[in-house]
């Protein structure tokens, strides 16, 4: 594949996001940054004609970030059809790729491959690079979610390869993460540990300390899989002191449990049950209903394998007063 790489543009449109890599909370995944088109050029490209199809535009980008995905896909839909119409090709990237997200976050990954598919034939036509990485990530992202994991490491190694030609170390971060959580779900844990390391040197080259939480949690969740704790142990805490510096509360109650698991599962009964304690507190804090019954449910494991069995009773009545809420 060429690359187009002497046609890298700035003018990709940002999706959704105020940091680096969009969207982490699929299981993982991390995406790509897009620069935003300034508006003052967006609109001088639109006529009487087109103005419609921007409004609807705009209103599926609300929709899409409010979290209402059917409205979003419906004016979404009816915007992109009128920009094919008027060939505006900017406008048409940002259509597709807020349809990719809107496919994407709801779970249909299906739809998603296939405005991705789109999104891929318009960055070839344009010579669009940073389209082009987006679409590659979103369609191997979207096979991995499916279980097709031979079409998943192709189309992240493609954009590997891409990124790796521009020297774009971002997109490198986020496909390399990305290829490791392949591997990991297709049980080829080594390799998924390799691919995740080498994420984690170039993000803390870029010093993106939301990137590199990320790529930490991955990182201790693949050495929890091969049972080495202790590694894991590493990776968590060093997550941990990111999530804490940027008060990103869900990722730490996410890591908190993942923590006091590798210590359970070392039988270091005291520690665990500390970062349980810590996950209990942070979820009632937030009003995290889940999160508390799952914290509770850990301390009471862990009472009860320590071998306090009244402080286990005590949290299975605290799981049981949880439920009558």
């Amino acid at each position: 594949m060429e690359s187009g790489c002497n046609n890298i543009t700035e003018e990709m449109i940002q999706v959704q996001s105020r940091t680096v890599y969009p969207n982490v909370r699929q299981r993982g995944t991390i995406n790509h940054e897009y620069k935003q088109v300034p508006a003052e050029i967006l609109m001088s490209e639109l006529d009487d004609y087109s103005s419609e199809a921007y409004t609807l535009l705009c209103e599926g980008i609300q929709h899409q970030q409010a979290g209402e995905f059917v409205a979003a896909t419906k004016s979404l839909q009816q915007s992109l059809a009128l920009f094919q119409a008027f060939g505006n090709s900017h406008l048409q990237a940002k259509a597709i790729s807020s349809l990719i997200l809107v496919a994407y976050n709801s779970g249909d990954y299906k739809g998603a491959i296939s405005y991705s598919q789109q999104c891929l034939s318009l960055a070839i036509e344009i010579n669009d690079v940073r389209l082009r990485l987006q679409a590659l990530s979103h369609i191997g992202n979207s096979y991995r979610h499916i279980g097709n994991y031979e079409q998943a490491t192709e189309y992240l190694q493609d954009c590997l390869n891409i990124a790796r030609s521009c020297g774009d170390k971002k997109s490198q971060v986020a496909a390399l993460n990305n290829l490791g959580l392949v591997y990991k779900a297709n049980g080829n844990l080594q390799q998924a540990i390799e691919y995740k390391e080498q994420s984690l040197k170039l993000v803390r080259e870029l010093k993106d300390s939301f990137a590199e939480e990320q790529v930490l949690k991955n990182l201790g969740n693949a050495w929890s899989a091969l049972g080495n704790y202790q590694k894991a142990i590493e990776c968590y805490r060093d997550c941990i002191k990111i999530a804490r510096t940027l008060n990103n509360h869900r990722s730490l109650i996410q890591v908190l449990k993942h923590l006091g698991n590798a210590y359970y599962a070392l039988k270091h009964y005291p520690q665990a049950i500390k970062y349980y304690e810590e996950r209990l507190k942070l979820s009632q804090e937030m009003k995290d209903i889940k999160s508390e019954e799952q914290a509770l449910a850990s301390l009471k494991a862990a009472y009860y394998a320590s071998g306090d069995y009244a402080k286990a009773i005590q949290y299975e009545e605290m799981i049981k007063a949880t439920q009558t809420r």
